[in-house]
C-alpha cells in the first residue's frame, strides 16, 4: 500500500514537504486617503478599514511598518469632483500630497499609486463620458497625465485600473518622456466586471452615477480573453500584470502564471474581505484559519504578490507560526 500519510505525520514533516509558502513580502496593503483634517472614517462594510486624512495616516502607516508589510497601494478621495476628474492629475491633489508624505516619512515603504479616474469624476466612471458612452482614446492622455503627476510625487509603481484599451502604452510613453523610465507599471490586466467590488465603492466613493462598467471591465465568463488582456499589457510595457478579483478567478491566475514568467499580482478584493469579516463576526468561521487558507490558495494558484485588506493581520499571524 502506498502510504501518503507518512508525509503528514507531524508539523515538522508537513513543513518540510510544504509546496507553497506565504511571506509577508508577498503582501500589499491598500489604503484610502481623504481630503480634510483629523479624519479617521471607518468603512462600515469593511470592518477594520478606514479612510484617513493625511495628518492621521501615520497611525496606520506605523502599523504597516510594525507588521513588516513593505508595500502600500494608495487610493485618493478628493473633496472636488468634476466631469474630467481634474483632481486626479492635480500636482497638489490629495493623492499626490499623501504620497509625498509617505516617501518623506517612510522611504523604505514601496508606494503603489492607483491610476483611474473613477474616484475623481462626478459621474463615477473610469474614463471621460459622452452621453452614456465611456470614451476610450480621449481618456488615455488624462491617465498618462495622472501617472506622471503621481510619479513626480514619488510613487514607485503606477497601477492603471481603468481598463481602457491602450492605457499601458500611453502611460509608459508619458513616463519615459518625463524622465521616469525606471518607474514600474503594475497593470490591472484582467479586471472583471465583478459584484465583489461593492464595499470598495463605499470606501472610495467611486460608484458609477449611471449604468455600469461592463463595456470596459471584463465579462466574468471569459478566461481566454483574460489571457489576451494580460499579453497585450505585457507587449505595451507593463512590468507586473494582475488578475482582479482573486477568489472566483483562481483558474485565470493559474493559467496566466503558466503562460508567462512575468511577475503576477492578484487582488483579494473588498467583497471577499467583507464576507470573511461578516462570517467571523457571527462566529461562523475561524477568521485566522480562513484568511490564511485564502491567501495560500491565491499564492498556490500562481500569484507572486497579493493585494489584500487582510495584510496586517496575515503578517502578524505569519509571525506567530
Amino acid at each position: 500500500m502506498k502510504r501518503m500519510r507518512r508525509l503528514r505525520v507531524n508539523e515538522a514533516v508537513r513543513g518540510m514537504v510544504r509546496e507553497t509558502r506565504l511571506d509577508k513580502r508577498d503582501l500589499i496593503y491598500p489604503m484610502f486617503v481623504t481630503e480634510g483634517e483629523n479624519l479617521v472614517n471607518p468603512v462600515e462594510s469593511m470592518p477594520g478599514i478606514c479612510q484617513y486624512s493625511i495628518d492621521r495616516m501615520d497611525e496606520e502607516l506605523t502599523r504597516v511598518l510594525a507588521a513588516g508589510v513593505t508595500a502600500v497601494l494608495i487610493f485618493g478621495i478628493p473633496a472636488h469632483k468634476d466631469e474630467t476628474g481634474s483632481e486626479a492629475y492635480n500636482d497638489n491633489g490629495v493623492t499626490q500630497r499623501a504620497i509625498r508624505h509617505i516617501k518623506a516619512a517612510y522611504p523604505e515603504l514601496l508606494v503603489i499609486a492607483d491610476i483611474c479616474l473613477c474616484e475623481y469624476t462626478s459621474h463615477g466612471h473610469c474614463g471621460l463620458v459622452c452621453g452614456e458612452e465611456i470614451l476610450n482614446d480621449e481618456t488615455l492622455p488624462l491617465l498618462a497625465k495622472m501617472a506622471v503627476s503621481l510619479a513626480a510625487a514619488g510613487a514607485d509603481i503606477l497601477a492603471p485600473s481603468d481598463m481602457m484599451d491602450g492605457r499601458v502604452a500611453a502611460i509608459r510613453e508619458a513616463l519615459d518622456q518625463n524622465g521616469f523610465q525606471n518607474r514600474m507599471i503594475m497593470a490591472y490586466s484582467a479586471k472583471f466586471a465583478s459584484g465583489f467590488y461593492g464595499p470598495f465603492r463605499e470606501a472610495a466613493h467611486s460608484a458609477p452615477g449611471f449604468g455600469d462598467r461592463k463595456t470596459y471591465q471584463m465579462d466574468p465568463a471569459n478566461r481566454k480573453e483574460a489571457i489576451r488582456e494580460c499579453m497585450a499589457d505585457m507587449e505595451e510595457g507593463a512590468d507586473i500584470i494582475m488578475v482582479k478579483p482573486a477568489l472566483a478567478y483562481l483558474d485565470v491566475i493559474r493559467e496566466v502564471a503558466d503562460r508567462t514568467d512575468y511577475p503576477l499580482a492578484a487582488y483579494n478584493v473588498s467583497g471577499e474581505y467583507a464576507m470573511v469579516k461578516a462570517a467571523a463576526a457571527n462566529g461562523w468561521i475561524d477568521e485566522k484559519r480562513i484568511v490564511m487558507e485564502i491567501l495560500l490558495g491565491i499564492r498556490r494558484a500562481g500569484a507572486k504578490m497579493i493585494i489584500t485588506y487582510h495584510a496586517l493581520d496575515a503578517a502578524r499571524w505569519l509571525d506567530e507560526e
